[in-house]
């Protein structure tokens, strides 16, 4: 085709039933369309032109690896329900392209089935990727200067630093999937499927006594909508109903062990007859009550926990208790613990100031070794670590690949997510201290810790000192601690200033840009203390 205008930044396909009566779109339902587009110039060789997204108003879903695929830029399947009613798709063009005079584009349908088609192009990249259309969209888009800035943007891609950042955010946007996370779901049924007692297993056998739900016969009954039968809501009526006291036992429980280190059962996991008796069985009875009477309330509970005066106690055991009650079940203190895997990575992203406290979204992916993924197939595949702020994002939401935990977290000992864990392992080995010393995302933290203490005003060592232990350990410098780590910083500054290179490679660790505020050999120098307060035993637990 040999479109009028010159400048192409999206294209209209246009699928068509035949003109005959029942005639579908496409003759193969279960067939993808998939489209290719070439330009061609006048004189010289055609050259493929990369599709970024593609959006059809009318698509059966794909999915790949649980998750459905987004867009049809890959393939296009056809709804079979709508299959004789006209569809549309909107390709938007990895760069716009300007067409010189004879140049053409061609439009490729391979293994083509599709009845009939219409196709259209456009100067015009539509604003919403999700829902796109040509119409009148222009008209309307340039009657406000800032409108008209972002469709010239999107539609001429001239400033190509801006047009490559708009495209990653834009990709972004499409993998948040308007904040919708996919889940596997039962669906509902009336009447539900009946459950058949299985004579040898043989599930062919319809023969079988019909199973109705029910509860163990020493548990109360389950009551059921008026004429017969049960539901899941009814199960989580019995499971919430006073006549069962155990549902709001093991949440107390559970809310216990997160503020006090251990449950007052400590097998938190099993709380039937092989579990540990409750320590203090009468305040767990108090608990679950005021729990249960409160509406279920999570956030009372959570502030009746951190307001009580248990868990205000100072975290040393006392010398009179540690052969008496060497495990402090009986709470006369606080117990100290170190943090969780995850948690370890956002304090230290938190002291450096890095935090990204950005909710939900796609998975981040931090720093790993390169390689790690060696083993990995089906499909083999490289790791990209995030660039800007996506690299800071929280521990909860780091990219999670199944059997190749990621080495940070398996040396502090989070759960490979194969099984449910409730109680996790707490090891100390040497790995945890290189992991706090060399892991990039560790040293990165470092760095910006110790921009943060330089950029502050004009100071002594000793005041940044005291200004580093209150935001790393939240309490005062000891005078031991302040003549170490003063000898220490002398010693880091003497070396890295015959050694400048050194000084300046330590910089580059990280996705984090140099900080202007000091040296490369003083940032160097504090760089290194900092790195000391991140590996801290006290840093890493909680008291």
């Amino acid at each position: 085709m040999s479109p009028e205008t010159r400048s192409v930044a999206a294209l209209k396909l246009e699928l068509l039933p035949a003109n005959k009566p029942g005639a579908k779109i496409v003759s193969n339902i279960g067939a993808l369309v998939k489209v290719e587009v070439m330009l061609v110039p006048k004189s010289g060789k055609a050259r493929a032109l990369s599709v970024r997204h593609a959006q059809a108003d009318s698509a059966a879903p794909r999915y790949s690896n649980g998750f459905e695929v987004i867009g049809v830029q890959s393939g296009w399947k056809i709804d079979p329900q709508k299959a004789e009613r006209p569809a549309t798709a909107v390709f938007f063009l990895e760069t716009p392209v300007q067409l010189a005079e004879g140049d053409s584009l061609q439009v490729r349908l391979p293994g083509n089935s599709v009845s009939a088609l219409r196709l259209s192009v456009s100067p015009w990249a539509p604003l919403d990727l999700q829902n796109p259309g040509f119409g009148n969209e222009p008209a309307k888009l340039l009657a406000t200067e800032s409108a008209a800035r972002a469709l010239y943007l999107r539609s001429a891609g001239a400033d190509a630093e801006t047009y490559s950042k708009l495209k990653r955010l834009e990709a972004r946007l499409l993998e948040c999937r308007d904040g919708r996370t996919p889940v596997m779901v039962t669906e509902s049924r009336t009447p539900p499927l009946p459950v058949r007692l299985l004579h040898r297993g043989n599930w062919q056998d319809e023969t079988g006594e019909i199973c109705e739900p029910a509860t163990p016969h020493f548990l109360p009954k389950l009551s059921g909508a008026a004429g017969g039968g049960t539901s899941r809501l009814d199960l989580a009526r019995w499971l919430c109903s006073p006549e069962n006291p155990l549902t709001s036992r093991v949440i107390v429980n559970r809310l216990w062990k997160q503020f006090f280190g251990a449950g007052l059962s400590a097998q938190v996991d099993d709380f039937g007859a092989q579990g540990e008796p409750p320590s203090h069985p009468e305040l767990l009875d108090w608990l679950a009550v005021e729990f249960r009477e409160s509406g279920w309330n999570t956030k009372h509970m959570v502030k009746l926990l951190v307001m009580s005066h248990t868990y205000r106690q100072q975290s040393s055991l006392r010398k009179d208790l540690r052969e008496i009650d060497p495990a402090n079940r009986l709470l006369a203190t606080q117990n100290p613990r170190r943090l969780e895997a995850e948690v370890v990575r956002d304090n230290a992203l938190a002291i450096a100031g890095l935090l990204n406290p950005e909710m939900g979204g796609p998975s981040c992916r931090p720093f790993q070794p390169s390689g790690y993924y060696a083993g990995l197939q089906f499909p083999e595949r490289d790791y990209l670590p995030d660039t800007e702020g996506s690299q800071y994002r929280r521990g909860l939401y780091m990219h999670w690949q199944r059997t190749f935990l990621h080495p940070m977290l398996a040396n502090f000992d989070a759960p490979s997510r194969e099984d449910c864990v409730a109680l996790r392992t707490n090891s100390n080995s040497p790995q945890q201290a290189l992991t706090l010393l060399n892991d990039p995302q560790f040293v990165e933290s470092a760095r910006g810790f110790a921009a943060s203490l330089l950029a502050q005003p004009a100071g002594s060592d000793g005041e940044r000192l005291q200004t580093a232990f209150l935001r790393a350990l939240a309490r005062p410098i000891k005078a031991s601690e302040r003549e170490s780590l003063t000898a220490f910083l002398a010693k880091a500054r003497q070396e890295y200033g015959t050694k400048p290179e050194d000084a300046t490679q330590l910089q580059r660790v990280g996705s984090l840009p140099p900080s202007a505020a000091a040296s490369p050999v003083e940032l160097a120098a504090w760089t290194s203390v900092c790195r000391v307060l991140l590996n801290l035993h006290e840093t890493i637990t909680r008291y």
